[in-house]
This record gives structure tokens, C-alpha cells and sequence, in this order.
């Protein structure tokens, strides 16, 4: 059983992610903001009570579900989920946290700085990776960023989803093998 600390640190951690990973979905500040709080609410209300292992897998769940509600109360049926410039921002460096500019830019062999040239050529190709991934079909899209970028196992992006195992990673094998094809025909080699 998580107790209150463990509920509230977890809420800290995930706050700024969930954030913005809602932004990009309903491209609205005031609508992300209020499928948070509520995803935050539903939490600590129905699985506070759940072990402190369990609670990413679900907040990830009742954002998604709450997320899908918004977008069904406005009738729109295109949910978009990630945009991995958006999940971190300046603030966040130092925090130990991911840095995928810095992970694409940097080579992990050479201490050398990058020219300014090849810096803005990274960036590009950051851009086009995320246009890719906005290409996705949602599914693909939900499986790819929960199991790659959140690094979920499986089984708990399955949980996530709502759906089986298999179906997780028939998303994820047609995700990679799209994101593939696309950016290898913008010069991309992965």
C-alpha cells in the first residue's frame, strides 16, 4: 500500500510530463491542466490505496482514458499523445531526467563538441522524428511512447492500453517498421 508521502512524490514527479503530454494531445493549456488535476483526483481517490509499484501504470491509464473522455465530450475523434521535445524543458536539466537532443546529438565514444552545422542538422532530424511519430496511427503511437519512451515492460503497456499483450506488440513492431521506412526516406539512417 502507497502511503500519502509516496502518493504525493509520485504526483510531483509525473506532474510536469503529464502536463505536457496532455498539451499536445488537446493543444489546449486550460483543457491539459483540468484532464491532469482530474487523472490526479481519480488516483489518489479509487488506487491510493494500490502499492507505490503500481501507481505509474495506472495514473498512465486514467490520463489516457481521461484524455479520450475530453476528446469525446467535444466529439473529436484524433488524439495525439506525445512529442518528446515536450516532455522536458530547460528547467528539467540537471534533474538527472532524459535529454533526447543531447542523446542524438552527443556520441557516447567522443567528448568533442558538435559544429554548429551538425547541432542544427540534430535538431532537424529531432523534428522529423516527431512528425513521424505524430504520423502514427494513435494505437501505434500509444504503444510506441509507453513502451519506448516511458519504458514500460509489455505487460504494463498492455495494462495501460487496455488490450493484450500481443496487440502491444502489433502496434509496436508496425510502429517501428513505419517510423523506419519514413525516416529512412528523409535521409535518416537508424
Amino acid at each position: 500500500m502507497a502511503t500519502e508521502q509516496e502518493l504525493s512524490d509520485f504526483l510531483k514527479s509525473i506532474e510536469k510530463r503529464a502536463f505536457k503530454r496532455s498539451v499536445y494531445h488537446v493543444r489546449d493549456d486550460e483543457a491539459a491542466l483540468d484532464i491532469v488535476q482530474d487523472s490526479m483526483m481519480k488516483l489518489a481517490e479509487y488506487y491510493g490505496d494500490k502499492p507505490a509499484s503500481e501507481l505509474p501504470m495506472l495514473f498512465h491509464r486514467i490520463l489516457s482514458n481521461t484524455t479520450l473522455d475530453w476528446f469525446r465530450r467535444n466529439k473529436t475523434r484524433k488524439a495525439l499523445f506525445s512529442n518528446f521535445s515536450d516532455f522536458y524543458s530547460d528547467k528539467d536539466e540537471g534533474e538527472g531526467e532524459f535529454d533526447l537532443l543531447e542523446a542524438l546529438t552527443l556520441d557516447n565514444d567522443s567528448q568533442t563538441t558538435q559544429s554548429a552545422e551538425d547541432n542544427f542538422a540534430s535538431i532537424a532530424n529531432v523534428h522529423d522524428i516527431e512528425e513521424e511519430i505524430q504520423n502514427l496511427p494513435a494505437r501505434q503511437r500509444e504503444a510506441f511512447l509507453l513502451r519506448y519512451w516511458e519504458d514500460f515492460d509489455v505487460s504494463e503497456t498492455a495494462a495501460a492500453m487496455g488490450c493484450s499483450e500481443g496487440s502491444v506488440k502489433t502496434h509496436c513492431s508496425r510502429a517501428v517498421l513505419a517510423l523506419s521506412k519514413a525516416l529512412q526516406l528523409k535521409g535518416i539512417q537508424p
